[in-house]
Formats: structure tokens, C-alpha cells, sequence
């Protein structure tokens, strides 16, 4: 039997150290419609395979595992009380690329990803352990936060606007999507139309899925892409090969050069990791003004040892070129959008976080 919240307080956990875990069914209501979402939205995550086997030369099925890997590791945040939606450090994949690609393809390659990704969750994990996390958030002047939440936003616009950016190759697709897309979400006549017509009502709890469908039909009738060539079939990913030719199981821990050799591009990609966490506690500071029934509490200490501790483990069990970071942005607020509609919308910011991922 589900544990009720009592209203103004958290949703039940059962304590562990720094952590608090939540299990669905258990501690919280399973979000049919945001798992939905993350059934369709998990073809993202797919998107890390093509730069895996361009940059390391891995097979598809290598890449597959890793990927179902990482995907596996995004349960952690909501499981162990980090109310958030996870997923890659986006901005750092470029710069990391680039340092890798500095070494011949091959063990080397391999080695230098592994001691990066290694060292940037060791570095995490020690400052979320040490409490370095939160002191730090509360020392950055507010100006200069609100500076990074508001060029998180610009930076995404301009990646899809810029010239020879994503509109130039979808301009019909992604205006339509967009457009409907803001008038789904924020549009205060679709809300009342939500309130007057189940059809609406359940089109407005899917979120982004309805969006993202429609553009997989627009985009072909629009000359944009061509249609789906969908194959049935059961996907094999291939743990054996990358346990054995690209993780230390295989190739031995890197020289400690490469550890030494990672450090500024640790220290660059932490500067964008660190955006992203003023990034979610702007997020929830607004949610909790919408939604005082339910207390959520974010720590940045307890975000730090969650991360840190996926990169860590994927560092060993199967690096991963995108990371992995504190944030999905865009997926985070369509989540704790619905969570503000209130509670039969969604009960609990946990549930719709959990089941999506």
C-alpha cells in the first residue's frame, strides 16, 4: 500500500545516509503520462551512439550497451531523492570529443575518456561529500546566477537558430511544433479547454509526447525527412566486447599522465556541469510557490554524489562520451510544468521525474 503525503511535507522516503529513496508504488503514484513521454523520449539517449562509434570505433552494439547503461544510471536521481530529470552534459561533449580525439583512436583513446570521466566523478563525488556544493550555490551572487539560468536558455535557442543550426535543415517542422508546443504547455485557453474536455485534458498530461509525434508526421509531409522505415525486431547489445576491449577490465587502468593530462578538461566541464545545477534549483524554487502541498527539498550535496557517482561507475563499466550530468533540461520543465497544474495532475514531482525515466 502506497505511504500517503501529509500536505506541506515531503513524500514519504526511507532514509539512507545523505540519500532518501523512493520507490514507485511505494512511496509514490506511477505517472502513466510522463511515462509515455520517456518511452518516446528515450530514442534521445539512442543519440549517443553514432558519436561513440565515430569517436572510439566501436560497433553498434557496443554503443548500444553503453547506452542502456547510462540509461539505467538515470534512475538513481529520483531513487535516491534528487528530484530531477537527468541526463548528458551536452555542452562539454564538443570539448571532451576533442580532447580524445588529441589521442591516436584505439586503448589510448579509450584510456584518455576513461581517466577523464573518472576524475570528473571523483571530483564531483568529493564535493557533494564535503558539503562544498551547497556552500558554494549560496556564495554565487545572485546576479551571476540568474546570468547562467538565462544563458542556459539563449544558448539552446541559438543552437537551433543559428545559421546551419537545426531550423535551416526543418524550418516548416519545427515552427509547427514549437508553436503548438507553446500554446499545449503554457497557453492559459488550452488549460481551460483541459478543464472542459477529457480528450484536451489528456493530450495536456501527455506533455511533450503529443508534440514530438507530430512532428514525426509533419517532418515527412513537409519534404524535411523522409518517413520511418520501422523493423521489428529484439535489439543485442553487446556487453562481452566492451567489457573486454573498451572498459580497464580489458585494457587496465590508464597511466597516470592521462589522469594528469585530464584535469583542465575536468575542471571545463565541471563549469558547465555546476550551470546546470543553479539551473534546477531555479526550476523547483518556482515549482514550490505553485505546488506548497508537497515540500521538495534539493540538495546540490546530495546532486554532487549522484552524478559523481555515475560518471565514476561508467567510467569503469562502460565510458560514455556524453557523460553524465545533473540536468535534461528541457525535459525538466515540461515535467515540473504538469507538476504546477496540481495534484491530480501530477502528485508528486518524484512520480513524474520517476516514471518518465
Amino acid at each position: 500500500m502506497r505511504k500517503q503525503r501529509i500536505d506541506g511535507q515531503e513524500t514519504p522516503y526511507w532514509a539512507l545516509g545523505p540519500f532518501k529513496v523512493r520507490l514507485p508504488f511505494v512511496h509514490y503514484r506511477f505517472e502513466w503520462p510522463d511515462y509515455f513521454q520517456g518511452l518516446l523520449m528515450c530514442a534521445v539517449d539512442l543519440a549517443a551512439i553514432p558519436l561513440m562509434t565515430d569517436l572510439l570505433g566501436m560497433p553498434f552494439e557496443v554503443a548500444l550497451a553503453v547506452a542502456m547503461l547510462n540509461g539505467l544510471f538515470y534512475l538513481l536521481h529520483h531513487l535516491l531523492g534528487d528530484p530531477v530529470v537527468p541526463g548528458w552534459i551536452t555542452p562539454a561533449i564538443p570539448l571532451l570529443m576533442a580532447y580524445c580525439a588529441s589521442f591516436p583512436e584505439g586503448p589510448e583513446r579509450v584510456h584518455a575518456l576513461v581517466s577523464f570521466q573518472l576524475m570528473l566523478g571523483l571530483f564531483s563525488m568529493f564535493i557533494g561529500a564535503t558539503g562544498l556544493a551547497h556552500k558554494v550555490v549560496q556564495l554565487i551572487p545572485q546576479a551571476i546566477k540568474s546570468g547562467v539560468i538565462v544563458g542556459a536558455g539563449i544558448a539552446a535557442v541559438i543552437a537551433v537558430f543559428k545559421t546551419g543550426g537545426r531550423f535551416d535543415s526543418y524550418p516548416v517542422t519545427i515552427s509547427v511544433a514549437v508553436g503548438i508546443a507553446f500554446y499545449v504547455i503554457f497557453s492559459r485557453h488550452f488549460a481551460r479547454l483541459k478543464a472542459q474536455s477529457r480528450l484536451f485534458g489528456l493530450v495536456g498530461k501527455l506533455g511533450i509526447f503529443p508534440i514530438v509525434a507530430l512532428a514525426i508526421i509533419v517532418a515527412p509531409l513537409a519534404g524535411e525527412a523522409p518517413w520511418p522505415d520501422i523493423k521489428w525486431g529484439i535489439s543485442s547489445p553487446d556487453f562481452a566486447t566492451l567489457w573486454r576491449e573498451y572498459t580497464v577490465f580489458g585494457l587496465g587502468l590508464p597511466p597516470l599522465s592521462m589522469f594528469l593530462s585530464a584535469i583542465p578538461t575536468v575542471l571545463a566541464a565541471y563549469i558547465v556541469l555546476f550551470g546546470d545545477i543553479l539551473q534546477s534549483r531555479a526550476i523547483l524554487e518556482e515549482a514550490d510557490q505553485a505546488r506548497p502541498d508537497e515540500k521538495v527539498e534539493y540538495s546540490p550535496d546530495r546532486a554532487h554524489l549522484i552524478f559523481g557517482g555515475r560518471n565514476a561507475a561508467m567510467s569503469i563499466l562502460g565510458p560514455d562520451v556524453t557523460m553524465c550530468g545533473p540536468l535534461w533540461a528541457a525535459m525538466h520543465v515540461v515535467i515540473v510544468e504538469r507538476f504546477t497544474q496540481g495534484k491530480k495532475a501530477m502528485d508528486s514531482l518524484f512520480g513524474g521525474a520517476g516514471s518518465f525515466r
